[in-house]
């Protein structure tokens, strides 16, 4: 498969909105109680394929730079992320859309976070799941709403 200028430079550019976004709200975007300002972008592969790439390229970065948690978090919340991003780009509709990053990050985050952090895992589960549901509900959801609205004029792709 070929992947087009269009569809590389999309991903390049989701990549970097989301590694400046969890810059920029970095004092709250680690650790168990986080709301990650940025996970409100796990919602664009619903409407676009190559945020499917550009999110994981996007934690990996973020995760990498501004996590201090090590590798496994590098890539555990990269490889979370894209299998996320790949479901929600699957859903049906905008509201199943945010199931995706909100229950496979409470869950699988939670997972490497208790190992690293040596904290009990449910606890975690909780922390991050309302994080999530801040960030992709609260956020995602009406940001969703609001790109869909505008989606043929942006020209945003389901296809790779």
């Amino acid at each position: 498969m070929i992947l087009s200028a269009r569809f590389v430079t999309r991903s390049a550019m989701i990549a970097v909105l989301y590694v400046v976004v969890t810059f920029i709200f970095r004092e709250i975007s680690f650790l168990p109680q986080q709301i990650r300002v940025s996970e409100a972008l796990a919602v664009l592969p619903f409407l676009e394929a190559a945020a499917i790439p550009g999110l994981f390229i996007g934690v990996l970065i973020s995760n990498l730079l501004f996590g201090n948690l090590g590798l496994l978090d590098v890539l555990g919340g990269s490889f979370l992320t894209l299998l996320a991003a790949y479901l929600t780009h699957k859903a049906p509709n905008e509201y199943w859309a945010i199931v995706p990053p909100i229950v496979i990050n409470a869950f699988g985050v939670s997972a490497y976070l208790s190992y690293i952090l040596e904290i009990p895992y449910w606890p975690i589960v909780g922390s991050i799941f309302v994080g999530q549901l801040v960030a992709v509900g609260v956020l995602g959801l009406p940001l969703l709403k609001i790109l869909k609205k505008y989606s043929k004029r942006v020209g945003f792709s389901r296809e790779y």
